[in-house]
């Protein structure tokens, strides 16, 4: 605890952390759909701010954006971790990777659907006028 009465962060917390955010800096910077996932993260967001959404819909926005993320991030490392296991062609290794692929697939399906529910009705107010 410092002076304050807060707890402290121990170096094994803050090193856990590093090593949290350069997995993400690698996947931002390695894969191209990650960075996708961003450039709509943001818009999608900017479109909810612009649309002052309640904090329902705001929450249903985080998750879906949690969702693919996650999910990406995952994809990531379990293309690594096959890559590095299996370096040859192998079934196996296919199939693992096609399945991680398809979890982001699945994850950004509901994104979408979420997008389109919850930024649809005030999107089309804005726009058309109710």
């Amino acid at each position: 605890m410092n002076a304050n009465g807060r707890r402290r962060w121990n170096r094994t917390e803050r090193e856990s952390f590093r090593h949290a955010t350069e997995g993400i800096q690698y996947a931002m910077k390695n894969e191209p759909h990650m960075r996708m996932h961003l450039g709509a993260a943001i818009i999608v967001l900017a479109a909810a701010a612009w649309l002052k959404l309640p904090i329902e819909g705001w929450l249903w926005i985080l998750s879906a954006v949690a969702a693919v993320w996650v999910t990406e991030l995952l994809n990531t490392a379990v293309e690594r971790a096959v890559d590095l296991a299996s370096p040859d062609s192998n079934h196996l290794a296919k199939v693992a990777k096609d399945a991680a692929a398809g979890a982001v697939l699945v994850a950004s399906l509901y994104s979408a659907a979420i997008g389109v529910l919850v930024l649809g009705p005030p999107i089309w107010d804005r726009l058309f006028g109710g």
